[in-house]
């Protein structure tokens, strides 16, 4: 068996990996907080709601679902503003500000900060200029960064053998090595 396959065989597929990634996303310090929130508004609802002169027959059902929604609502909340710290500074946003605006009531600050905030950049690996995801070529030096078709010069998979959008062979491009598609 050659080392390529050796090696594929070997990593996670791209939907695990991103998975694995999207959990990374979200800090420890969040986690273990909406964990002990959730536990002391499950306390509290539990003890002190509603109180034993407003009991009524059936009451249990409607009371335990309201305590769900409220732990559901008070975990979901602290693990946003766990997301939005780690994400706002990976994107170069100023944390304190987008944490401000995430604490805004009903989720409002969520909404507003998925809206609002900056595209991912990138390094050009040729001479460092910072570039949006999703690029083809650095606009400053000409480096491809990722495969195109020869003929309308959209973006490819590195697995295509035809282009999606014209149907060129993608094979008799003149594509830098790093970006062909590897054959056994």
């Amino acid at each position: 068996m050659s080392g390529l396959s050796r090696q594929s065989a070997d990593a996670p597929e791209p939907h695990q990996q991103r998975d694995r990634d999207g959990l990374k996303m979200i800090p420890l310090w969040s986690v273990l907080l909406a964990v002990a929130g959730a536990l002391v508004v499950l306390f509290f609802f539990n003890q002190h709601l509603p109180p034993l002169e407003h009991r009524r027959p059936g009451w249990m059902a409607s009371h335990w679902m309201f305590v769900y929604t409220m732990v559901t609502a008070v975990a979901s909340y602290i693990l946003l503003l766990g997301y939005v710290s780690r994400d706002a500074r990976r994107r170069g946003m100023p944390v304190a500000l987008w944490m401000i605006v995430a604490l805004m009531p009903g989720y409002i600050g969520g909404v507003v900060y998925f809206l609002l905030r900056q595209p991912i950049m990138i390094r050009c690996p040729n001479c460092t200029t910072e570039l949006t995801a999703g690029v083809h070529f650095c606009p400053q030096c000409r480096f491809q960064l990722a495969p195109v078709c020869g003929q309308c010069f959209r973006g490819v998979q590195i697995t295509d053998a035809f282009c999606s959008q014209c149907g060129h062979n993608t094979a008799d491009d003149s594509a830098p090595a790093r970006l062909r598609v590897y054959s056994d």
